[in-house]
């Protein structure tokens, strides 16, 4: 995505899509680029960060406000992954995935609903994961642990900043098809497919979609 000073963004809302470089978060990035100015928050971004660092966050935050005046839709796709016995799971490897997926997520949402609150409209919208319902092992805990938590904020966000017309909401894509799960046997994907409602493999462009819908006038009473 290209960047944009605030003489460029116009009458464009402003979207924030972290974890834009990766597959889900760059399909969400392509679809919300039609009708908004979208600014990419990832190590490659348009505004480079390291999500873990809780400093470095602050200050990409301020820069997205300082380069394009506001951020009206804020979408938080970046996730850390990590894998092991729990057993002997490292506690700084735990912090580090709480620190990617949940403490970003909040140190952003602070930064920008003051603004929101200010305009009487915003979007937030948290990218969680079926394995909050289907766990696939505690070899996976810090990670489902850390979707969790944003499960919960999203719960207390939607009630603490519905007043002021800013919708918080939650999607939970399954196993979607990406370059990071190409190691994935297909056997696995056909698995989970069945157990669904809908029995098809998901693609980025699902989730994308969804979020989509959540951010327009046509969710206007959905959080």
């Amino acid at each position: 995505m290209s960047t944009a000073s605030t003489e460029t963004v116009g009458s464009r809302r402003v979207a924030v899509v972290t974890g834009g470089a990766g597959a889900i978060g760059g399909a969400i990035a392509a679809r919300l680029a039609v009708n908004h100015t979208v600014v990419v928050l990832d190590r490659t971004g348009d505004v480079p960060v390291d999500l873990g660092d809780p400093a470095d966050v602050r200050r990409a935050a301020q820069l997205v406000l300082d380069r394009y005046g506001r951020c009206d839709v804020l979408v938080h796709s970046a996730a850390m992954v990590a894998f092991g016995p729990f057993e002997d799971f490292e506690l700084d490897l735990w912090r580090q995935v709480q620190a990617v997926n949940v403490e970003s997520a909040l140190l952003l949402t602070q930064a920008f609903a003051p603004g929101m609150r200010e305009r009487g409209f915003g979007r937030v919208v948290f990218i969680v994961s079926n394995t909050f319902w289907r766990p696939p092992g505690a070899h996976m805990l810090a990670y489902v642990a850390s979707k969790g938590a944003l499960i919960g904020m999203t719960h207390a966000l939607a009630v603490g900043l519905g007043g002021h017309g800013i919708a918080v909401t939650a999607v939970a894509p399954g196993l979607t098809r990406t370059s990071a799960t190409g190691v994935v046997p297909t056997a696995e994907f056909e698995e989970v497919a069945a157990l669904q409602a809908l029995p098809r493999p998901l693609t980025p462009d699902d989730t994308a979609a969804v979020v989509a819908m959540l951010v327009g006038e046509d969710a206007a009473a959905l959080t």
